[in-house]
């Protein structure tokens, strides 16, 4: 059945899941069995300093944690001012019949107090020690999922207002699955500006100064790159780029489990899946996720980049300044190092590492410049990735490329270019882009889509809304994105998505 079919009975097949009997284990296929919540998506924020503000020092917060599994305490630190009670609703985001989320649970109300900003530290990092608000241990049936927290301030005069705000950790698991899907955490630190001007962009110096980190222990401000959605705040860049592509997979019943970047220092994550997905806006990585990706791909796992301008920069993880590990992270280098034109952008001051080239892994890398929109244009038509789309040599999506994306192929032996054309920069600088697959030793594969804006073109969940950039943006979900995704995946795990 060609894939855009699947959508006219979403609501049929989300009739079926509900009266399926429940399963002994808790995977994603059981829970969207579930109905879903409505009334999940913030309604009343406020930001400090009005539209073009950062923070929302009303209620914020952020989780002691990146990532969590059953038995593991997580802790929300949260800060209202002035002091407030407020009370925290755990959603867990998905599929849900077309809802997107379901409550898991409730907690509070909690008084809450005014927490100091953190003093700027060396490196311009802002650490914040707050008090915990909070505390919950995951429970044994919780699922794999990425999972909100919505801080909600009690109104308890008529004067007062219920501002809300978010806060986001990762559920993992340690069982077998054939879909990895990995969020893009440390892309999210590191262009988090809060609490006015603190990312790693941010340097006096210059957008890409050595010696700037960057911490996990503060909340997630407005995002700050192409994507005015005020509404988000809290949720880091998951609504951005991510969402689309978990609520995709869970609606067509695909067996995922979800990690953060801080995981995958562990190769042993990458292997217990048969298929690991890098998504949206996956730019820094630790040398440790590059070298369990190498040899995850030896081992047989598929990997496909559904991202654009990833594995760019050498992120190691670092202890906080009271020595919990994977809470800060440093731009030390480039994956490739100098090459191209980039030293004549970015490279004024010397870094002090630098990795191996990420076209060695994905296949093709960023090149400068590396934002810029455009048509995804078919160049391999007959290759099995296009099966079932109809496309021709030369037909393009429109506006699927963007605001960056790869180019650069690797000279690997089997490696093909499927797709490929120009992205204008700045709606006028013609830069060249590839699409990019290539063989694993056992049967396995790495696709690289070359654009952030891939999911854009797989669904269009509640909460989320189209980016645009350099006069283009994508134009939303497209039977033909859909259908070389499920191409995909049917390669990489040997299934179907359930229809």
């Amino acid at each position: 059945m060609p894939f855009h079919e699947f959508r006219r009975r979403e609501l049929f097949q989300a009739a079926l899941l509900s009266m399926a009997p429940a399963a002994a284990h808790a995977t994603v296929s059981t829970e969207n069995r579930k109905p879903g919540s409505r009334d999940w998506q913030l309604t009343r924020v406020r930001l400090e300093g009005g539209m073009k503000g950062v923070r929302s020092s009303t209620i914020e917060g952020y989780c002691s944690h990146q990532s969590v599994e059953a038995g593991d305490t997580l802790r929300f630190h949260v800060s209202t001012k002035p002091a407030r009670r407020f009370t925290v609703d755990i959603f867990r985001m998905g599929y849900y019949g077309g809802a997107g989320a379901r409550l898991i649970t409730q907690l509070g109300p909690f008084q809450g107090k005014v927490q100091p900003p953190p003093i700027e530290g060396e490196r311009r990092l802002r650490e914040c020690r707050w008090d915990p608000a909070t505390e919950l241990k995951i429970p044994s049936d919780w699922p794999s999922g990425v999972y909100l927290g919505r801080l909600n301030c009690v109104a308890e005069a008529k004067s007062e207002h219920a501002w809300q705000s978010y806060t986001i950790f990762i559920v993992r698991d340690r069982r077998k699955a054939d879909v990895l899907f990995q969020v893009s955490d440390n892309t999210w630190a590191a262009y988090n500006r809060w609490p006015d001007n603190f990312s790693l962009y941010t340097d006096p110096r210059h957008a890409w100064a050595p010696n700037v980190a960057v911490s996990f222990d503060r909340p997630y401000g407005k995002y700050a790159q192409i994507y005015e959605h005020p509404l988000s705040i809290g949720s880091g860049e998951f609504f951005c780029w991510e969402f689309p592509l978990a609520y995709w997979l869970e609606m067509h019943g695909y067996d995922v489990t979800y990690t953060s970047n801080s995981d995958m220092i562990d190769p042993s994550q990458f292997t217990r899946a048969k298929t690991f997905v890098s998504v949206g806006h996956d730019e820094y990585w630790d040398p440790r996720q590059y070298d369990g990706a190498m040899a995850a791909i030896q081992a047989g796992v598929s990997h496909l980049f559904l991202c654009g301008n990833a594995v760019m920069g050498v992120t190691p993880f670092q202890n906080s300044s009271e020595g919990r590990p994977k809470r800060v992270i440093s731009r030390d280098g480039v994956f490739g190092g100098v090459y191209g034109n980039f030293d004549k952008w970015f490279h004024k001051d010397p870094f002090p590492t630098e990795g191996p080239r990420a076209n060695k892994l994905i296949g093709a890398h960023s090149v400068y410049p590396f934002n810029g929109g455009g048509d995804w244009i078919c160049t391999r038509p007959k290759h099995w990735l296009f099966e079932g789309t109809g496309m021709k040599a030369g037909d393009g999506i429109p506006g699927l490329v963007g605001w960056e994306f790869h180019g650069d192929p690797a000279d690997i032996p089997s490696l093909e270019v499927i797709a490929e054309g120009d992205a204008l920069s700045g709606g006028v600088r013609p830069v060249h882009w590839t699409a990019t697959i290539y063989s694993g030793p056992k049967n396995n594969f790495v696709f690289n889509a070359s654009t952030i804006w891939w999911p854009q073109g797989l669904s269009s969940p509640p909460g989320h809304m189209l980016p645009w950039a350099h006069w283009v943006r994508p134009h939303g979900p497209d039977p033909r994105v859909q259908q070389i995704t499920a191409n995909l995946l049917r390669r990489a795990i040997g299934k179907t998505p359930k229809s």
